[in-house]
Order: C-alpha cells, then sequence, then structure tokens
C-alpha cells in the first residue's frame, strides 16, 4: 500500500493519504528551536533541549496519536459544520476531506479541501530565529459567499522540564499563566520571578512563550486549555470551535493553550491568509520586537525561500543518477537529510525520544560525523572537536556531551564501572573520514583539552584511545567489554571480552600506524604494529570457531557465540567487523560471511544474531528481556546494515552488498509501507525479523546511527566515492546488471562530475580512468591536479 511519493526535484515527500500506519514527521528548526511536526499536525517545540526546554506539550504513547501540536481549525458560521486545515484533529471522512502533507528540508506544508474550501498551512523556523511561523492560506472554491472562522491550537507546558510538566502535577498545575499583553498572547511560568539571563535550563527559571497574528483582526482568543476545549471534550471536538466564538479565557494555573480568532469573509474564488508566530520570549518585549521585524507575509515568503536554498545547499554535496530512483531520492535527498537531522539532535528528541537523553550521546554523535563530513565539514569539526574534549585523560569517555553545559578540563571522571570499551575506538572512523573530506592533515597537530585534565594533540588522543582498551585486557589478552561494548544489552562482567572491540582495535591500531607514517613518527608507526601482531594472534587462538567468529568471552571464561550455543548461535557484529578491520583471513572473511547469509539475512535485513535468546541468563544476554526478533534479541538492528554492506563490498560482492542495502533501505519500501509501517523515507533504529509474527514493521525513526552508516555505505562502498587525503578514490562495488551511473560531487571546493560505466557487467574492477580527457594511472583522482570543474570517466571491467 503507498500513502505518498518523492518529489526530488522539490526535495519533498508528499504524502496523499493522511491516515499513515504511524505518524510520519518531519523537523523544523535548528538545535537552539527546534519542533517535531507529523502528517497531521501533531508534535511539540523545545528551546535547547528536548527534556529541560520542551515549550510545547505533546503526549507520547498515546491516543489518537501524536497530538496535541500545531493546529487550524476552521467553522463555517452558516452552517456550524467545522474541520481542521491537517485532517487531525478533527478527522472529517476522507471520502468526503483531501488531504496533501508536503515534508521538506525543515519545513512542512500541509493542503485541505473540504466543503468547498482550500486551506494550505505552512510551517517552519526561520534560519538563527527563536520563533517559528505558520502560514495559513484560505480560498473559496464553492459558488457561495462563505463566512469562516480561523483558529489557532497550539498546548503551551506548564514546566519547560517535561518530567516536571507530566509527572510533578501538584506543582505543575499551578505556576502558568496566559493571557493577552499588547495584542500577543503572553504565557509566563514562574512569573512572580526575576529572569536570570543564561538560566534556561534552571527549573526556577521565568519561561516566556508568545503568540501573535497578522492578516486580519483579531476576532478573539483563549489561553485556558480547559476553557476552549471544554469538560470531557477532545482536540477532535473543541467547545469554542463548536460554538464558534473564543472567550477570552485567562490561563491562571491548570493548562494554557495559544488560540487566536479571525473571522473571513470570502467572496468565490477569493482567498486570504493569516499568518501566526510563536516563540520564545516576553510578548511585551521579545515577542513585539520579533513581530516588528518578521510579522508581514513578504518577510515570510522571503525567510521560507532562505530556509530552503540553505538546507539545498548542504544536499548538493553529491547528487547522483542510478538505475535505482529510490536510492537516488535516499541518497540526493533523504538519506543525507536524515543525517543531517540526527547529527544536529542526536538521540536526543522524536517521537520516541521523550527527555531520557538530554544531550549528545558520545559514541552515537562520533559515528553521526561520518555522514555529514561531505555537506557540512566545519560543523562536522566543531562536533568532532567538542567529542574530542569529552574524552578523559585515561582514555575513557563521558558517556553524555551537554553542548549547552560542558566545561573541558574541569568534568568529573566517572566510575570506572561506567566506561564503556567502544566509545572512543570510533575515532578511528571519525577522524580519518574527517581529514580525507577536507584534506587538513595537520588537524593531527591540533591541541585539544581532555575532559577532566590536562591536553594533546588530535593524535595524541588518538594514542590514549587505543591504550585505554590495552590497558584493560581479559585473560584471553582481548579488550575487557567493561560496562558494555557497542551492544548495551551485553554484560560480560568487567573484565569479561568483547571480540567486537577487538576488531575495533585492531582496526584502530592500523589507522593509527598509518597516521603516524604520514606524520613521520616511525616509533609510533611500530608500537602500533606490534600491538596489532599480538592482537591478530590471539584474535586467531581463541575466536574462531570454524565456520564463524564467537560472541564474546565472559568473565567466568565462557564463549559465547558457538555451534554449542542454541540461542545466539552466530553473532553479526563479530563476523562484520572481521571483514573490516583486517583481522580475517581471506578464506574467514569468505566462510563468516558465507555463514551471515545464511542464518542471518532475512527479506528486510540482517539479523543482530540467531536464534533468540529465550533462555539465557539475563546476568549475561539481558537482550532476553525484549520479544524474540525484536532489537537486540535477533531483530534487525539498523545501526548495523550498513556495516554489513560494506563487508561484501571489501569482498567485491556487488550483487549481495546491494541486496543486503534494498532489503533494509526505507524508500525501497514506498509501495508497501504497510510492511514497514514506519516513514519510508529515513531510517528506524529497529526491524522486526522473521522470529517474529510481523517481520518487516520497523520502529524508532530518524535519531539512528543506521542514518549515518546507510548514507556512507551507499556512497563510499557501493558508488565507491571514498575521499583520502591525497584525493578522491572511485571504487565501485555494484550489481553487475547495472550499466553505470552519474555522480556529482563537490569535494574541497571542486566540482566533479563523474561518469561510471560498465559494458561487461561487473562487479567491481576499474579497467579505466581519466580526468578532464587524461588517463589517469590508478582509481585516486588526485586533489592536486584538480580544476574548478572536473569530469571524471571511469570505466569498469576485470
Amino acid at each position: 500500500m503507498q500513502y505518498g511519493y518523492f518529489d526530488d526535484n522539490a526535495k519533498e515527500y508528499v504524502i496523499t493519504r493522511p491516515d499513515t500506519p504511524q505518524s510520519w514527521s518531519n523537523y523544523l528548526g535548528s538545535t537552539e528551536y527546534g519542533a517535531v511536526i507529523t502528517n497531521n499536525a501533531g508534535g511539540y517545540g523545545f528551546y535547547k533541549s528536548g527534556a529541560h526546554g520542551r515549550f510545547l506539550r505533546l503526549r507520547f504513547n498515546s491516543v489518537p496519536m501524536d497530538q496535541p501540536g500545531r493546529y487550524f481549525y476552521l467553522r463555517d458560521n452558516d452552517s456550524g459544520d467545522y474541520w481542521s486545515a491537517s485532517w487531525q484533529p478533527v478527522g472529517k471522512p476522507l471520502a468526503q476531506y483531501h488531504s496533501v502533507c508536503r515534508h521538506g528540508t525543515a519545513y512542512s506544508i500541509f493542503e485541505s479541501r473540504y466543503a468547498g474550501m482550500a486551506t494550505e498551512a505552512t510551517y517552519f523556523v526561520p534560519l538563527g530565529q527563536n520563533f517559528e511561523y505558520w502560514r495559513l492560506k484560505v480560498t473559496n472554491e464553492s459558488d457561495q459567499p462563505r463566512q469562516i472562522s480561523a483558529f489557532s491550537y497550539c498546548e503551551f507546558t506548564n514546566q519547560w522540564n517535561t518530567q516536571q510538566d507530566q509527572v510533578n502535577l501538584q506543582y505543575s498545575l499551578f505556576i502558568v499563566k496566559g493571557e493577552l499583553a499588547d495584542g500577543l498572547l503572553r504565557i509566563a511560568i514562574h512569573d512572580n520571578l526575576t529572569p536570570e539571563p543564561g538560566s534556561a535550563q534552571a527549573d526556577d527559571d521565568v519561561m516566556h512563550t508568545w503568540m501573535a497574528m497578522i492578516g486580519a483582526p483579531l476576532a478573539g482568543y483563549d489561553t485556558s486549555r480547559e476553557a476552549f476545549l471544554g469538560p470531557y471534550r477532545g482536540y477532535h471536538n473543541p467547545l469554542v470551535v463548536a460554538q464558534g466564538q473564543c472567550g477570552g479565557s485567562q490561563a491562571y494555573g491548570d493548562n494554557a493553550c495559544g488560540v487566536l480568532q479571525a473571522n473571513l469573509a470570502l467572496q468565490p474564488g477569493e482567498s486570504r491568509e493569516l499568518l501566526i508566530l510563536m516563540g520564545i520570549g516576553d510578548a511585551r518585549t521579545t515577542g513585539k520586537r520579533i513581530l516588528a521585524e518578521y510579522g508581514s507575509l513578504a518577510r515570510a515568503t522571503a525567510e521560507l525561500q532562505t530556509l530552503k536554498e540553505a538546507w539545498h545547499a548542504k544536499l548538493g554535496s553529491l547528487i547522483v543518477q542510478t538505475p535505482d530512483p529510490e536510492l537516488n531520492s535516499t541518497i540526493n535527498v533523504w538519506g543525507l537529510y536524515n543525517c543531517l537531522i540526527t547529527f544536529a539532535w542526536s538521540r536526543a528528541a522524536s517521537l520516541v525520544y521523550n527527555g531520557e537523553r538530554d544531550g549528545l550521546g558520545f559514541r552515537d554523535s562520533v559515528q553521526d560525523i561520518l555522514g555529514v563530513a561531505a555537506a557540512i565539514p566545519d560543523e562536522a569539526q566543531a562536533r568532532l572537536e567538542l567529542l574530542l574534549t569529552g574524552q578523559l585523560a585515561n582514555g575513557g569517555a563521558i558517556p553524555i556531551i551537554k553542548p549547552f553545559d560542558h566545561h573541558p578540563g574541569h568534568e568529573p571522571e566517572p566510575d570506572p564501572e561506567e566506561y564503556r570499551s567502544d566509545d572512543c575506538l570510533w575515532f578511528f572512523n571519525a577522524v580519518p573520514a574527517f581529514v580525507a573530506e577536507t584534506g587538513d592533515f595537520d588537524f593531527y597537530n591540533k591541541v585539544l583539552p581532555y575532559a577532566d585534565t590536562g591536553e594533546a594533540t588530535v593524535f595524541g588522543h588518538l594514542r590514549r584511545a587505543l591504550e585505554f582498551n590495552l590497558e584493560r585486557m581479559g585473560r584471553n589478552h582481548l579488550p575487557c567489554g567493561l560496562s558494555a561494548d557497542w551492544n548495551d544489552c551485553l554484560r560480560l562482567g568487567y573484565y569479561g571480552e568483547s571480540l567486537f572491540v577487538a576488531f575495533q582495535l585492531r582496526l584502530g591500531l592500523s589507522v593509527y600506524a598509518e597516521v603516524a607514517g604520514r606524520l613521520e613518527r616511525p616509533y609510533e608507526a611500530a608500537w602500533a604494529l606490534a600491538h596489532r601482531q599480538q592482537l591478530d594472534t590471539y584474535i586467531q587462538r581463541h575466536t574462531w570457531d570454524g565456520d564463524w567468529f564467537i560472541w564474546a568471552i565472559t568473565e567466568d571464561g565462557t564463549v559465547y557465540g558457538t555451534k554449542e550455543y542454541a540461542e545466539g548461535q552466530v553473532y553479526l557484529n563479530t563476523q562484520l567487523w572481521a571483514v573490516l578491520s583486517g583481522a580475517a583471513t581471506p578464506e574467514q572473511a569468505e566462510r563468516c560471511m558465507t555463514t551471515v547469509n545464511e542464518k542471518l539475512a532475512t527479506p528486510f535485513g540482517l539479523m543482530l544474531c540467531a536464534p533468540p535468546l529465550v533462555k539465557t541468563s539475563i546476568d549475561v544476554m539481558r537482550a532476553v528481556v525484549f520479544n524474540p526478533g525484536i532489537k537486540e534479541n535477533a531483530g534487525i538492528f539498523n545501526h548495523t546494515q550498513g556495516w554489513g554492506v560494506m563487508a561484501e563490498c571489501l569482498l567485491g560482492h556487488g550483487d549481495r552488498a546491494y541486496e543486503y542495502y534494498r532489503a533494509a533501505m526505507p524508500a525501497a519500501y514506498n509501495g508497501r509501507a504497510e510492511i514497514r509501517q514506519m516513514e519510508p523515507y529515513v531510517q528506524g533504529q529497529t526491524t522486526y525479523s522473521i522470529f517474529s509474527p510481523r517481520p518487516g514493521n520497523t520502529r524508532t525513526s530518524w535519531l539512528t546511527g543506521a542514518a549515518a552508516w546507510a548514507y556512507y555505505s551507499a556512497t563510499q562502498y557501493i558508488l565507491g566515492i571514498r575521499p583520502e587525503v591525497d584525493g578522491l578514490r572511485i571504487d565501485p562495488c555494484i550489481p553487475a546488471d547495472w550499466p553505470g551511473f552519474t555522480a556529482s560531487r563537490r569535494f574541497r571546493g571542486h566540482s566533479i562530475d563523474i561518469v561510471v560505466t560498465n559494458p561487461t557487467g561487473v562487479c567491481q574492477g576499474v579497467q579505466s580512468i581519466t580526468l578532464n580527457g587524461e588517463p589517469l594511472a590508478d582509481n585516486l583522482v588526485p586533489a592536486a591536479r584538480l580544476a574548478a570543474t572536473n569530469r571524471v570517466e571511469v570505466v569498469l571491467g576485470s
């Protein structure tokens, strides 16, 4: 079943049926002022923090879905009939109500037609601002004059701390006020207190929001939710809309809302436009100032165009045309847009993340850089430096970095039991990727502080990351799992050994040795290679089970992930990273990836392990708490799918790599959205596997490591457009039946048009390559030979 389509020219996903299986959402704004909005205008808003700055309320995991939100109600004052500019919350019968939602890059547009009236509602946050626009166009498409009342609606929180707002009601129900001040709605929390600059995250601070309307005289207002909705009513049938007139209610405790009423007289064919502005600050000062500068339809039009141009410029770092239109939509728009949103918000605010992760998860955010380094290199560098200052002098890391409250050199060291074994090893993916993209090799010499004490060059930070794991080895000389490796459900005991981390460590030692060589530090290179040789010995001695690599070894010496165990017998990550790290011999690499195909591959992606855990002790495998076939318990954890694609590409298996990629690619489910249920334009954290009764269902959208790895694996491994310090490597690994593809890549200020042809139907292998008509010695396009605009022609062949 199909609910929408990709409009790549407009860079939008167009939802043509509003009754989607789940709420299909989008993001507005920035990390300063952000918002989530769904295909039915549900969602919420937050200032700096999804947990401590949430000023618009949403009820999570509620029925009906995604309510409340940012609504326009419309009422025909002759008939008394009313509806909403988005299908919900009123929910008119779809046989009578036509709805289209266009999710774009940081804006959403809702078109509706009902009872001879058409509306278009546009929502966005202007660049760099702490307020948002709601623009409503109302058109009379009937042949009779119409008297229409329009009402805005949103529900303000009683406390920006979501825990206080939703749970501590004996306090939060008595601290909010709402009133009309100089023609603007003024919502105040703790109005008796004096505002303290810079204390927006403090529970005892003053919290102000405001709302204003232009385009028609103000015909009424309400700030009390109870007065607007009425007793025993809901968002689908508010009392004030049903009666047709606001009452001028003023919230004084209980719950506040934002309702502004306009009455419109429309002749046949006539249109009128209203503009709502809502933002952070006191209505009497900030609100009035912003309204004076931004409160016009012309300014709103200009701000939307500026917003689109800014986002579309970011998406222009790579544009491709392949034989697969769904892959084109993924790479050219939604895959990168997903990466950019995830980079911005980490795992802090979505329709699932409800404030429990306030800040940047360290290891997630390091990996997120892989998806955005080409699009926003300056922001990627700033984030990378921030995260490097979250590393401690002992080489470990602070689990959560709060950009709004981070003090390098003065952060407390976590308890030893809190350290995770993989945190800083992700630097060996992210730092080289950033340096390769920018060519700034001197970045390794930049001095940055540690979180707690001292400082080092970036190269020194990498050395401490390796030493952190080398100093924490188990009885088999493999790295300790500590509180957890990448898999948070794994409890090996503090001195249990993680093979996944062993492979990460091996990759890190290889990268470090290569960087040391370029820095002309042979002692450092020799040190890393010696440790790698020792690690290789122990990996081969203790971890190969004949057809696959084991999972891990617990503190008491129990080996998991062998033929001897009926549950969790094969673990995906160790097979993939054996290949990615180079630890597997060629024979082992082929064999373990064959095992992956035989035991873990499904039509919907690669399962994390199999068979599922049912009787295994929770003391070791906490994944047993999940239903079989979900999340870490033999579910399809989408974060890992890109690794599977990369591993198959490294082995030259282009057909299988692409089979795996499409199995997990959201756009591949656009015509059968009832299977995946989640948005077909962005990644989800987890997909139900064949061990569940609903294989293919996907959950936890947008904010997931799957976004970065999916984009990275598609662009740098399948398409093979891979930056290196000395230039751009072109090494595709594509399906044999592809005749080729084209790409336009922005690289270090140069424009490169790439044409790849595949005349003999191979998966991998560059037969010839030219740069601006000149043959190249190998498939590296040297950065030193690039002109302002360039053409690279690649012929594949054996």
